[in-house]
């Protein structure tokens, strides 16, 4: 259930970030009222008291601290990668990134990969892959190689460390406080930017960025969230992270693709269409396994 929930909320995202395009949106501004809202859903769902010396003093902190500044740093490197190699381009980097927390997994926590799972894996690639590039007008600059691959491995990184820190250092009702922690962080590195720029004269306040923050917010936070339940075993018998991660980004193209064609009219490729056929036959594969 979670981990359907996930997928949904990501899914959502994508959604609000190409309506935020379309109303010509401030997204930097709309992201960091994202940020604190998504702070605040965090705090609010905590059921008990927020002492700011425990937060501080907790062995997640440090770690959360990082994210927050990969969060952010993810988002810019994002939008750099999309602007000068392509949309797509951006797509398949960060998504093909599921190896890193998936190698991670098989080989820290010992999980399984029988040929069922590593074919799965292998599939789920392919899929993200055929089911992401949609425009042949899309130019590939080798110039500009090393934004797909910082966004490659950023990407990777953040999963890792989230399910590092989620098991090794979250306690059980603490994905709340630590989900919230992460968002100020990323939020305040967002404060420092825009005041910078409004130091340069180059910053204008765009008042349409604080509802579409607020909605994308609430979504983000529990795209977080819901990913971490899913991350967090409750029997011998849930799913393992290589397969919660290979599930999740697959399952987020796809449904990403299937929404741009439904709600936004794009037009799906044939090749695009194979990905998503080949996104089921992954998805199977790797939870029958």
């Amino acid at each position: 259930m979670y981990l359907a929930l996930s997928i949904c909320a990501s899914s959502l995202i994508f959604m609000i970030f190409k309506i935020i395009g379309k109303h010509k949106i401030n997204t930097l501004q709309a992201i960091i009222v994202n940020y604190f809202t998504a702070f605040t859903c965090g705090i609010l769902s905590y059921d008990t008291t927020v002492v700011a010396g425990d937060v501080i003093n907790s062995k997640w902190f440090y770690g959360a601290i990082f994210l927050g500044i990969l969060f952010i740093s993810f988002f810019n490197i994002m939008a750099l990668t999309a602007q000068r190699n392509g949309l797509s381009v951006a797509s398949v980097a960060s998504k093909m990134s599921v190896v890193i927390p998936v190698i991670f997994g098989l080989y820290i926590y010992n999980e399984s990969l029988g040929w069922q799972k590593g074919l799965g894996i292998v599939l789920a690639l392919v899929a993200v892959y055929l089911a992401s590039v949609k425009a042949k007008s899309e130019t590939f600059s080798i110039k500009n190689l090393w934004l797909p691959i910082l966004l490659f491995l950023g990407s990777g990184v953040i999963d890792t460390t989230i399910k590092y820190l989620e098991t090794t250092y979250v306690p059980d009702n603490g994905i709340p406080l630590f989900s919230a922690t992460i968002f100020l962080i990323a939020g305040l590195i967002g404060v420092c930017i825009i005041s910078v720029k409004a130091i340069q004269g180059t910053f204008h306040f765009n008042i349409k960025s604080i509802p579409a923050g607020i909605i994308l917010g609430i979504v983000n936070y529990y795209s977080i969230y819901t990913l971490l339940k899913a991350l967090r075993p409750l029997s011998l018998d849930d799913f393992e992270s290589s397969t919660i991660f290979t599930v999740n980004n697959v399952g987020i193209v796809m449904l990403s693709t299937l929404i741009g064609l439904l709600l936004f009219k794009e037009r799906l490729l044939v090749k695009n269409w194979i990905g998503i056929g080949i996104a089921v036959i992954s998805i199977l594969l790797v939870i029958l396994s």
